[in-house]
This record gives C-alpha cells, sequence and structure tokens, in this order.
C-alpha cells in the first residue's frame, strides 16, 4: 500500500471556490442592508414570516444535504451497490406526516421555537430538556461536519485543511450573524443550485469518459452492483427495504418533523398552506439527490470496477475516494474540480448556517427570554446576533477538537442520529397521546436518550474491539471494506454474514441497523413516557391547552360513540386555520414579549364562554357526553 496520491488544484480551481464564499457573503450583506435591517427578533430569527414555497423548500433540501452525505452516497454504492436507493421509499411518509401532522399544530400555535411546544404541552422542565438536547445534538455535529470533508480534501488534493475550515466557518459566521434567516435560505437556495451542478458535471463527464450511461448500466449489472428488492425482515441487517423504506421514515420524521432548523423554516412561510406546499416541494427534489449520489456511485464503479484507487493505497477511506474519482475525472478540465470543491463546501456551509440560526434561537427563546421578561427588542436582536456569532467561533472550536479525535470521529457523528430519536419521541408523546403527562416526558426522554447511547457507543465500541474484519461478500463478490465512512446517514460497518455466526442477545442490539434508531429510540421514550404517566395520573382532556394535541386517536376511532372517545381523552379537535398571519394571532398561545407562552385572557374568556353554555345547556339539555367536547369547540 503506497501513500496517499495528491492530484492538485489549478488556479481556476480555486477561482471558483472564492465566488462561492462572495456570493454567499453578498447575499447577507444585502439582506442585511435591505428590508428591515435585521432590527427585530421576528425578522432575523424567522426572517418576518414572510418567506414563500420555492426558497423554503430548498433550504429544507439544503439544511442536511451535508458534504459528508455527498461524498458518503456515492462510496455506499459504489461498496456495497444500488440497497440504499430504497430509502427514497421513505421520503413519502416522511415528509407527508411533517406536512399534514407536525406543520398545522407548529404553525397554529405561533411559535418560534419548536421546544415552546413543549412548555405548552408539558411544562417549562420538559421544554429546558429538549432545548439542552438539541444544542447538544447540533454543535457536536456541526464541527464534524466542517472539519470531515476538509479532511478529505486536504488528504487528495493538498488543499489547505485549516485554510478551508476557517474560510468556510469564518464566511458562514458572517452571512448568518448580519443576515439572519433570510440570508441563510437565500444562500441555501443559491447553494443547492451549485451542488446540483457539481454533482451533474461529474456524472456527465465521467459518464462520457466511461462510454456513456449504457455502458456505466452495462458494468453496474456485470459488477452485481444492481439489487434487487430485499425483504428481509432482520432488523441487524444494516440495508433491506424494510430498514430503508420503514426505518428510514423515521429518520425523516426526526429531521423534517420536529428539528428546529426545519420546523424555523416552515415557520418563517407566509402561510400554513405554503409551509405544507414546500414539503411537497421538497419531496422530488430529494428524489433527485438520492439519484445523483447513486448515479456518481455507478460512474465511479464503471470507471475503477473492483479495483478500488482504495485497494491500490491511493487513498486511505472511502470519502477520499469520491474526491480521488473527481480529481482523476476532471484532470485535464481546469475550473471542474474548483466546481465540485464549492459544490462539497455549499452541503457544509448550508448545514453549519441552519445550525448557527437555529441555536441561536432555541438559546434565546428558551434559556434567555423566559428570564429576562424585561428585555427590550432591540436588545434582544443584538443579543441574537451576539448568538449566532458565538456559535459560528463554537463551531471552529469543535471542527479543532474533532482534528483529535481519530477513531471517535464517526461515533461523534453518529451522535446526531442517536438524539435525534428520542427527541421525536417527545413530541410525539405530547402530540398523539393526550393522556401523558409531563413526568411521563421527562422520564420518557431520559429514557430515550439513556439506550440511544446504550446501543450507539456499544456498537461503536464492539467494532472497535474487533481487531480485523473480513470482507463482506454481495452476490458472491468480495468487496473492499470501507474506511472511515464520514456520512451522518452510514454509521455502522457490515461485517461478513458468512464469516461470523448471527449475533444474540444484547450484540444483537447493538448490531440493530443504524436506520432503525430513530425508530427504537423514540419507541421507547413513548412507550416509557405512557407507562409512567398512567401510574403518575393521566392527564385529562380539560387540563390540555387547545391546540397541542393532534387528534389521531380521535380521526382513527371515529366509529366509536363521542361519548366512549371523551373517555379515552381523544375528541380535542385541532384549531382552525387562522386567516391570516398579522389579522389574527392565534389566541391559544398568544406569547408576550418575552417569549413565553401565557394564558390568562384565554382562562378568563373559557370562564365567560363556559358560563354562557351552561345557560344554554340548562335551557335545551343536551346528552352529558357531548359537554366536554361543546366547551372545547367554544373555547376556540
Amino acid at each position: 500500500m503506497g501513500d496517499v496520491v495528491q492530484m492538485h488544484f489549478t488556479t481556476p480551481d480555486y477561482v471558483i471556490f472564492a465566488l462561492l464564499l462572495v456570493a454567499s457573503t453578498c447575499i447577507g450583506l444585502f439582506y442585511a442592508l435591505s428590508g428591515g435591517r435585521q432590527r427585530t427578533t421576528q425578522e432575523f430569527l424567522l426572517a418576518d414570516r414572510s418567506m414563500s414555497c420555492l426558497p423554503v423548500s430548498l433550504s429544507l433540501l439544503a439544511t442536511f444535504q451535508s458534504a459528508v452525505a455527498i461524498l458518503g452516497a456515492p462510496s455506499e454504492i459504489y461498496t456495497y451497490g444500488t440497497q440504499y436507493w430504497f430509502l427514497g421509499v421513505s421520503y413519502f411518509l416522511g415528509l407527508l406526516i411533517p406536512a399534514h401532522v407536525f406543520i398545522p399544530v407548529f404553525y397554529r400555535l405561533r411559535l418560534t421555537s419548536a421546544y415552546e411546544y413543549l412548555e405548552l404541552r408539558f411544562n417549562k422542565t420538559v421544554r429546558i430538556m429538549g432545548t439542552v438536547t438539541f444544542i447538544f445534538q447540533m454543535v457536536i455535529y456541526m464541527g464534524v461536519v466542517l472539519y470531515a470533508p476538509a479532511l478529505a480534501l486536504n488528504a487528495v488534493t493538498g488543499f489547505d485543511l485549516w485554510g478551508a475550515v476557517l474560510a468556510m466557518g469564518l464566511v458562514c459566521t458572517l452571512y448568518t450573524t448580519i443576515g439572519g434567516l433570510k440570508a441563510v435560505i437565500w444562500t441555501d437556495v443559491f447553494q443547492t443550485i451549485v451542488m446540483f451542478a457539481g454533482q451533474l458535471a461529474v456524472i456527465i463527464v465521467g459518464a462520457h469518459q466511461a462510454g456513456g450511461m449504457g455502458e456505466v448500466w452495462r458494468k453496474a449489472i456485470n459488477g452485481s452492483r444492481i439489487a434487487s428488492l430485499d425483504l428481509n425482515p432482520d432488523p441487524t441487517e444494516r440495508h433491506t427495504f424494510w430498514t430503508l423504506g420503514v426505518g428510514g421514515v423515521f429518520l425523516m420524521l426526526a429531521l423534517y418533523g420536529v428539528n428546529q432548523a426545519q420546523v424555523q423554516r416552515y415557520l418563517s412561510s407566509r402561510t400554513e398552506r405554503e409551509a405544507i406546499m414546500s414539503c411537497y416541494v421538497v419531496f422530488p427534489c430529494q428524489q433527485v439527490v438520492l439519484c445523483l449520489g447513486c448515479l456518481m456511485g455507478l460512474v465511479m464503479f464503471a470507471r475503477y470496477g473492483e479495483d478500488s484507487p482504495l485497494d491500490k493505497g491511493y487513498v486511505k477511506t472511502n470519502d477520499q475516494m469520491v474526491l480521488y474519482f473527481v480529481m482523476d475525472v476532471f484532470r485535464d478540465l481546469p475550473g471542474l474540480p474548483g466546481l465540485f470543491v464549492a459544490c462539497l463546501f455549499s452541503g457544509a456551509l448550508s448545514t453549519i448556517s441552519s445550525a448557527f440560526n437555529s441555536l441561536a434561537t432555541v438559546t434565546m427563546e428558551d434559556l434567555i427570554k423566559p428570564y429576562c421578561p424585561a428585555m427590550t427588542e432591540a436588545k434582544a436582536t443584538l443579543l441574537s446576533k451576539g448568538l449566532a456569532f458565538a456559535y459560528g467561533l463554537v463551531c471552529l472550536v469543535m471542527a479543532y477538537i474533532a482534528s483529535h479525535m481519530g477513531s471517535v470521529l464517526q461515533a461523534a457523528l453518529s451522535i446526531f442520529g442517536m438524539v435525534g430519536g428520542p427527541l421525536l419521541g417527545v413530541f410525539c408523546l405530547g402530540m398523539f397521546f393526550p393522556w401523558a403527562n409531563s413526568t411521563g416526558a421527562i422520564v420518557g426522554l431520559v429514557a430515550g436518550l439513556v439506550m440511544a447511547f446504550w446501543i450507539g457507543i456499544g456498537n461503536f465500541v464492539s467494532r472497535m474491539a474487533v481487531p480485523t474484519l473480513l470482507p463482506p461478500i454481495i452476490n458472491g463478490t468480495a468487496m473492499p471494506l470501507p474506511g472511515n465512512m464520514t456520512t451522518a446517514v452510514m454509521t455502522t460497518l457490515i461485517t461478513s454474514i458468512t464469516a461470523k455466526p448471527k449475533p444474540t442477545g444484547v450484540q444483537a442490539l447493538y448490531n440493530l441497523s443504524y436506520l432503525w434508531y430513530s425508530a427504537h429510540n423514540s419507541t421507547t421514550v413513548v412507550i416509557v413516557g405512557l407507562i409512567v404517566s398512567l401510574l403518575t395520573g393521566p392527564m385529562k382532556e380539560k387540563d390540555l391547552i387547545p391546540g397541542t394535541v393532534y387528534p389521531v386517536l380521535g380521526n382513527l376511532l371515529f366509529f366509536l360513540p363521542e361519548c366512549y372517545r371523551e373517555m379515552l381523552c381523544c375528541v380535542t379537535p385541532l384549531p382552525h386555520k387562522p386567516k391570516a398571519i398579522d389579522m389574527q394571532p392565534y389566541q391559544m398561545a398568544q406569547k408576550e414579549s418575552n417569549g413565553v407562552a401565557h394564558h390568562k385572557e384565554e382562562e378568563k374568556t373559557e370562564e365567560t364562554e363556559r358560563e354562557k353554555d351552561e345557560d344554554e345547556e340548562r335551557a335545551t339539555p343536551q346528552p352529558s357526553c357531548r359537554l366536554a367536547h361543546t366547551l372545547q369547540e367554544t373555547a376556540l
């Protein structure tokens, strides 16, 4: 095995890379100097709730299409074949459920932070726990997602490692701090276009050099890289139709349903309808992104076959192999390597800028404003900008820490997936189960996090304990083992199913496919939360704040008489849509200037309405089982 072969950049490559940074900065400056000039927290954190469907949808797409995913998907297809393509099946429910369940609840409550919902539904303690968990998740993730692609780029091209990290980190911090969410969303749009352009350029040129797409497909079939439908129900199998199509739904819900970075974009939309439409627009875009990654992997295989640069020792890891392939394809085309690097770092920029903005939002709304009710709007806006800047510096510090992690780097990256499941679980517990109480939510969230880290760390340690791994076999073909798979969704390595006995007991739990992590951990939160809630006294429907529970049980049990549904606490209706954003703020969770939801005026209104209803009930008797439902609708 030789040393890593380096291919160097030319001047046009550096110029294209610099143009990406300059354009991103200019977008930030434009929104800092135009419109309301980011003088209010509403404008800085929520873009004045004025964004249209298209930019929001492209921003949703870009937020978690990170640089490590751009490098990871092609190497996954090259090594294991197109089974990963079936992940696209999960996008349907993974975006349909957020569009018609989570968005209506969050939007009609007029929230700024998703974790405000947890206080409305449970109490302040649950809100703080959710916020701290999210901050922990994103702080670790954003440093790794900046450092990992820069490390691969440095190894293959000699591109200055810390020059790239500092340039990206500082530029991203600058435009996020001065331009607010509008700048973040519009730079995401620009960076998405650059990502598509870079990947398309690689596929078109690579396929042409390989003899056309027909030849690429023929070589992929001959090399057993075109996977058939695998219906194996074993949850320890890394990729099957069920792990990708069903487990992937929960992964998508954790990302697109309750993650603050995405919820913030929904809430920045002009209307609820535009927010819902943005989910529909993301669906085909996600399919296109998945197809581009898969096609890059197939073109790589057409070029190298089984004799990969990894086997030859030209590179040391799979993510470096993708960059080596790009530099090899564009060897005689100056400027195009720079375009792909711009594509790569567009993925990094879009992810970390979203992290800065969402972290600043939750810190301000959940940890500062509730305890500083007298803070003026000007001070709050200035502090929000300061927080975005501070998180930018924290990102650089985390990138430095990541450089000293060594083999722990992949574990740090997988924390993002481990924490997402429990957070999804606590939101589902509150939204779908009216009798869940705050004690159940707290114990459930803790149990989910313990389970997540137990499985995740156990998986990592068990793999590190194995001194050597035999190459896995796919359709009778011996495959090279991957190195450090730096992609947010590829957090486990497959070992040969023919060389090792099937794991049992706790070891089987450690070998659980990474795509089941979110499903397993969120289910743990819900089950534990419900058991604890029932033991400590379930919530009554009259104690629920209207609009915090989605009536999924009421809809599923439509065939039961209403008095029985009321006994099951599942008749609370979802409030009607507010007609306009400015005209009629949603009264059930109207916020004071300190950002904490209050209900004093509503309680008085409800008392008055209740008295009226009681008088009417005396005048016109109705079945007693309908009384609670009538009061709820009157209050709404």
